[in-house]
């Protein structure tokens, strides 16, 4: 049976259907799922994609956090549910404490979108046990909201604990905190991040592969 991967459309998501490709292309089964309905029809796992949910108003996530479907997916992550939160989808993880601090304006002020060099530094996660600890990839980041931040304590625990998931190379777009590009909560079964893996999974509109690894990582751990 094929592995189903549900992909959430919160009002203002952008990249719900590219996610869904890049669930397809791995070898899974994308299934919409909307931001109004409890219902997750019987999904494996969830992506939570980029955007600007309900138009980035009071914070990035601040308001799709308490959709419905967020519900049954806040639940479902604590028992085990593997989700990814992309760029907008990790704004959300954090607001609904799935994952620990926040992310804020980049410190420059302005919207970035480049190609961003990443180094793995945790191979062990439901989303990324097909890449090789320390693995440098490339992949697409686009956002105005980029920069993690959270207090020292958290900071070190996260480090102690290998929860930083991907740090940032050659340069700190947009002024995360130890240059944090994305984290993991003590499980490893949720993942945040803000480039855009979904954005890099053909040759033919590049700049690489290097997000295949992604979807085809979580597909193999449900199947294990």
């Amino acid at each position: 049976m094929t592995t189903r991967v549900g992909v959430v459309t919160f009002p203002g998501s952008l990249d719900d259907r590219d996610a869904g490709r890049a669930v397809k292309l791995a070898g899974g089964e994308p299934v919409a799922l909307w931001h109004g309905d409890k219902d997750l029809h019987q999904v494996d796992a969830v992506i939570l994609p980029g955007g600007f949910s309900y138009g980035d108003y009071l914070r990035c996530g601040a308001i799709a956090r308490f959709s419905p479907v967020m519900e049954t997916i806040i639940a479902g992550a604590r028992d085990g549910l593997p989700v990814l939160g992309i760029c907008n989808g990790f704004q959300v993880l954090c607001e609904s404490h799935l994952l620990p601090g926040a992310l804020t304006r980049n410190d420059h002020l302005h919207f970035v979108c480049r190609d961003q060099r990443l180094r793995v530094e945790n191979a062990a996660t439901a989303w990324t046990g097909d890449f090789a600890p320390g693995a440098e990839i490339t992949v697409p980041l686009k956002n105005g909201e980029g920069g993690y931040v959270a207090d020292e304590a958290t900071l070190d625990e996260l480090e102690a604990e290998g929860r930083v998931v991907f740090r940032y190379l050659d340069v700190n777009p947009n002024g995360s905190r130890r240059d944090i590009a994305g984290v993991t909560n003590a499980a490893g079964n949720v993942v945040g991040l803000m480039p855009h893996p979904e954005h890099a999974v053909e040759a033919l509109t590049g700049p690489t592969t290097d997000g295949l690894p992604f979807f085809t990582s979580v597909l193999k751990k449900l199947v294990a």
